[in-house]
Order: structure tokens, then sequence, then C-alpha cells
């Protein structure tokens, strides 16, 4: 009970590429030696996580430069050579998007080399993490399809494809971030999940969803500050969620508007809840990281709550990235004992 995991992204090596920035390029021009550097940070992200404690790891994205485009590279249809600089997440701040220029569809599996190497590089539950449909189609500009919901669509079903062969791989988690569920509330009950049930069809594998504010970074800090003193979007999509195929549900409490009791509204979820702030550089105590754990045992039992981070950690310093992973650890292990 109270297993420990990450939401998914963790600072990548100043070897490999800039620490903090999003999107930041990667330090090493030759593919095979970036290839390399890809791999050796993959192990010392699983080490990180395994000396901290924690008790299902990921790869950290280390081989990834965002954790949308980082899977977007591989599939056709998509053209990184026509970036446009588009407002996403409603509009909240801008990126250079690639386009979307023909029927997208999957050649060959994105991923599952990277699976069968952090399966092969520990023995721990392996997480793996896929950008969901909804913040897919929100992260890039159209050309094509000209209707959001039938872009997800194809989107799912590729995500689908992709989700079984990870699985096949030997992922014990596949995670489907979708920060977009906090933006088109509508949407989510329109559209929104129809997608992510087709995106986790016939899976054994345990499938989750992270829905967060975003990470630590201005724009997203911003934009908590308008939210006022309780954040009730959660409270808009998981009555839908509780009625949907995933098995798990990450969500944002740490220094947070959110109310703990909107657990009570996600039916027998499991509940990956986010006790660590990812938008400070500021290190949490054990102590409370165990209070806040305390305050979700209200709302579920211990067997379906997993500690976790709010969102990824790529925009901190590896350094406190490191010193949260063993707090989160730290924590759970005292709110375990005393149960």
């Amino acid at each position: 009970m109270l297993e420990t995991t990450i939401s998914g992204s963790l600072p990548k090596p100043a070897w490999l590429a800039e620490e903090v920035p999003l999107w930041a390029p990667w330090r090493i021009a030759d593919e095979d030696q970036l290839a390399q550097a890809k791999r050796d940070a993959v192990r010392l992200a699983l080490l990180d996580q395994e000396d901290a404690g924690i008790d299902i790891v990921s790869d950290g994205e280390q081989s990834r430069q965002h954790f949308v485009h980082g899977f977007l590279e591989r599939i056709e249809g998509i053209d990184f050579a026509r970036k446009k600089r588009i407002g996403i997440r409603a509009d909240r701040y801008e990126a250079d998007c690639p386009t979307v220029v023909g029927a997208i569809r999957r050649p060959a599996p994105v991923h599952a080399e990277d699976v069968r190497f952090a399966r092969a590089h520990t023995s721990r539950k392996l997480k793996f993490t896929l950008p969901g449909p909804m913040t897919i189609v929100d992260t890039l500009a159209d050309d094509h399809y000209g209707d959001r919901p039938t872009m997800a669509m194809d989107f799912a079903r590729v995500l689908n494809q992709e989700a079984r062969d990870l699985e096949a791989a030997g992922a014990d988690v596949i995670q489907f971030d979708e920060p977009a569920y906090n933006v088109y509330l509508d949407e989510v009950k329109d559209w929104g999940i129809e997608t992510l049930d087709t995106a986790v069809a016939g899976l054994s594998a345990k499938t989750a969803i992270h829905i967060c504010y975003g990470y630590g970074i201005k724009a997203n800090n911003d934009w908590k500050k308008t939210l006022g003193s309780e954040w009730r979007q959660y409270a808009a999509t998981f009555p839908t969620i509780a009625e949907s195929q995933i098995d798990q549900v990450s969500l944002e409490l740490a220094h947070s508007g959110v109310p703990t009791a909107v657990i009570d509204l996600l039916g027998d979820k499991d509940v990956l809840v986010g006790v660590i702030d990812v938008a400070t550089d500021t290190v949490e105590t054990p102590g409370e990281v165990a209070a806040l754990i305390r305050q979700t045992l209200a709302h579920a039992p211990a067997e379906r709550i997993f500690p976790c981070t709010n969102c990824g950690m790529v925009p901190l310093a590896r350094t406190v990235a490191v010193a949260k992973l063993r707090a989160l650890a730290a924590g759970a292990a005292i709110t375990r004992d005393e149960l």
C-alpha cells in the first residue's frame, strides 16, 4: 500500500540537455553518441528513483525533448519542418508546434525499445508515459483534419497500438498525460473520455491518466493565481472519468487549491495523489508529505492511494528533484508505518 511513483519527467543531466528549460535542445550532435547518452541518462534516472526509495519507477522521459512531441516525431502525417507558433491550453501560452498535413499513421513502434531498455535495468514496477489524445491535438497546428474530435480519435487508435507494444515490451503501468482535461472541461465529456477509452482498449497493464495544472513555469503559475482559493476543475470531470475504462487517476494536491474531497468523485479508481510541488525549489519535509497523504486517506483506502509528484519535474534542478524524490518516499514510509 501507498506505493510511490512520479508523474513522468525528471531533469536531464547537464551533459545531455540544459537543465530547467522546457524544449531544451540536445547538447550532443552525433546521433550514435546521443542515443548512448540518452540510455545512460535513463539508467541514471532509474537509479536515482531506486536510491530514493520510489516503488514504481519511470525512465524520466530522458529520451524525449517534450512529452508530446517526443512521441509525435515518429508519426507520419506530421511535418516538423512546418512549425507554427500557436496558443495552446486555451491560449494560456504560445508554443512552436508542428503541423498536421495528412492522415496520421504510426509506421512502427515509437517507444518499445525504450521500455525494453528500462525493463532490463530495473526489477521494480515500470511506468511509461504517453501524451493523451486531447493534449496531443491541443499541441499541434492542424492543416488537415479541421475537426479536433476526429483528429483525437485517430490519435487514440494510434496510441492504443503503441500502448499494446509497450505492454508487450514490459511496461507495468501505461500513463496518458492529459493536462488539457483541466482546460477543456466540456470537451472531456463530449469526446475526451471516448478517445481515452479507445486508447486503453484491450490492455492488461495498469492504465493511468495524469491530469495536472501544468509544469511549474510562469504561464502556468500565473494562471493558477486566477483560479481562486478552491480549484474546481476536477469536480467537473471526475464523475465522467469515474465511468471510464482507466484504472488510475493522477491529480495535483500539493500547494494547490484542490480540495481532497474530489477523490470521492472517482469511485473505485486508484488515485495517484500529487504530494510533491514541482513549481518550487523548496524541498518538502517527510512530515509535510505524510500529513498530506493522511488527508487523502479519509477519501480512499491506502491500497488505492499512490503518493506521487504533482507533475513532471523536468523544469527543476536535478539536486532539487532528487531531494524531492527522497522526501516523497520518506513521507510515504512514515504513513505506511503508522497504518
